[in-house]
């Protein structure tokens, strides 16, 4: 793939990431209704009691949202969440499916339990998927761009290859004249530098590799760091998805040094 299939891949990502979202969202909203008649559990309308109900599915609901969201930045970065944030993770989520389908259960309609149940289960199934769809599509990205194409050439390659001449190189000034070019005074360079820079003028430029990356980041590691993707992007300058296999690369090499 392309320079253009990585940014293509990059906006597929953010798409992906909208509709998921926009699908927690209204699976969220939809069951607060129903949280809201299990909490105030038959109250008079506007009394006291009912109006509080309506605060407890937000409650959960924006718990589980933060959750979601520190997972998402944390899983862009390949850092692993502890066994609390998974269990605060489904705690949230067992507990809005448990007040959402409650009543469906206790007046034993199957219809009621599979209606109240779907936005719930929506949820849950998008709250693991978004998580990995962004892993993968990093990979992806991270594939795409190590993979890239070379950079365009040069404009003096263009004009030689559209037949267009070259503006011609002035020499140095005659020694009889008033102003002096200061090229004059400058020691020619080495024909083997010359021909260095030639073949890159007329050439194309070639994109750093995966290797080089690596190298570069083997070399300015020490002892005391921790490697992370935003280390390898600090010390290398690379692209967010390609820092992520660059860091993977040298947790293997110390696995191989163990």
């Amino acid at each position: 793939m392309t320079v253009h299939g990585a940014e293509s891949v990059e906006r597929v990502a953010a798409q992906v990431d909208r509709l998921c979202w926009a699908g927690v969202l209204l699976g969220l909203a939809f069951t607060m209704t129903n949280v809201q008649q299990f909490a105030a559990n038959g109250a008079r309308s506007w009394s006291l009691p009912w109006c509080t109900a309506w605060l407890l599915d937000p409650m959960v609901s924006v718990v589980l949202l933060s959750i979601l969201r520190a997972e998402q930045v944390t899983a862009r970065h390949g850092v692993r969440t502890g066994r609390w944030v998974r269990a605060a993770k489904w705690f949230t989520l067992t507990a809005t499916y448990v007040m959402n389908t409650w009543e469906a259960f206790t007046a034993g309609s199957p219809a009621g339990v599979v209606l109240h149940s779907v936005p719930p289960l929506v949820v849950f199934v998008a709250a693991e998927a978004v998580t990995d769809l962004r892993d993968k599509l990093g990979a992806a990205q991270s594939a795409a761009e190590s993979a890239g194409c070379p950079s365009a050439p040069e404009p003096a390659a263009l004009a030689g290859a559209a037949g267009q001449p070259r503006p011609a190189t002035i020499g140095p000034m005659p020694a009889t004249s008033a102003v002096r070019s200061p090229a004059a005074d400058r020691p020619e360079k080495p024909a083997s530098d010359q021909g260095v820079s030639t073949g890159a003028a007329s050439g194309r430029r070639r994109r750093t590799s995966f290797a080089e990356y690596l190298a570069v980041a083997r070399e300015a590691r020490t002892p005391d760091v921790t490697v992370t993707p935003a280390w390898v992007r600090e010390v290398t300058g690379c692209s967010r998805g390609l820092s992520s296999r660059l860091a993977a690369a040298l947790d293997a090499d110390d696995g191989g040094e163990r």
